[in-house]
């Protein structure tokens, strides 16, 4: 299987590097002192799963060198969806499938309007890796699993052999038929982890462990909720609950959010599609959602990082 990953981060580069090992055909597209470090030195993965090396990485940053694919990841910072999806339409044949690993419910359909709907499938990504340094990736997280399906709910080949070939590869890995549940319960629990870390400035742990920080990320996470009652989404009853339970357990109380820690660094910030979207949403479909419309004024004026 001939694989290509838009955007070698931390997901892309982890999830792709497994592939890569097992054997699969793996391009990788990266930028600046990344790229250098994997084209000189390889692709070397620190993970709590095993660490592992990858030399002579078939790695570039001209999506258009590689040629048709049988299956893209879609690994960019949602920010960058439409501009990555129009460098990648070279890779795209009758048959290609775009998988995104993002965060946020909108990219599907934004890779849908400049691809082709027939090329997406939905997909969500349970992670904590990141470029440690140039060629390094760091996966930090007891959990690294992959879920995805059809934006239809069929179970369909390429899916089917997708599945396999991840397994194959010691990925934990599941097919969907129901993609945009997943999607929407991984973002109702991302929006409030990212959303309330940043704010805070504060690992999970202190947050879940103080009365006023943790209401407040329930309620986060109750108005997704609601948004996704109005949008026609089945979630579980339960559903807050479970993944506050989630937070508690499965989470280590130091880990901080990608989203806290660009905002430590300066950069651009995924903002517009977490509580910003969520914001957004919320007026247009008459959804009350003061905690994320707090969140995305306090947040906004670093959404573009430091100029």
């Amino acid at each position: 299987m001939k694989i290509a990953v838009m955007g070698a981060g931390g997901v892309g580069a982890y999830f792709g590097g497994r592939l890569a090992r097992a054997g699969e055909e793996v391009h990788f597209i990266a930028r600046g002192q990344h790229l250098q470090a994997i084209r000189d030195r390889g692709l070397r993965v620190k993970s709590s799963f095993g660490d592992f090396q990858l030399k002579d990485v078939a790695v570039t940053d001209k999506p258009e060198t590689i040629g048709p694919v049988d299956v893209i990841l879609f690994t960019v910072k949602s920010q960058d969806t439409a501009s990555a999806a129009r460098q990648i339409k070279p890779l795209i044949k009758n048959d290609t499938e775009v998988i995104s690993l993002q965060n946020g419910v909108d990219n599907e359909d934004v890779l849908a309007r400049v691809l082709g709907r027939e090329h997406i499938m939905g997909g969500v990504a349970y992670i904590e890796a990141t470029i440690s340094e140039p060629g390094v990736i760091t996966h930090k997280s007891p959990f690294a699993r992959i879920v995805f399906g059809e934006l239809d709910g069929r179970y369909s080949e390429r899916g089917r052999v997708l599945l396999e070939k991840c397994q194959r590869a010691g990925i934990d890995a599941a097919l969907s038929d129901d993609i945009m549940a997943v999607i929407w319960t991984k973002w109702l629990f991302i929006c409030a982890f990212s959303g309330i870390t940043a704010l805070t400035r504060k690992a999970i742990g202190p947050i879940l462990a103080d009365p006023d920080t943790i209401a407040l990320y329930r309620r986060c996470m109750e108005e997704i909720a609601a948004l996704a009652t109005a949008k026609g989404v089945k979630l579980p009853a339960d559903i807050v609950s479970e993944r506050l339970e989630f937070s508690r357990s499965k989470l280590d109380p130091q880990m901080k959010s990608s989203l806290q820690q660009d905002l430590a660094k300066g950069k651009a910030l995924e903002l517009d599609a977490l509580n910003g979207y969520a914001s957004k949403l919320g007026k247009d479909l008459g959804v009350a959602t003061p905690v994320n419309d707090f969140i995305y004024a306090a947040l906004k004026l670093h959404k573009d990082g430091v100029l």
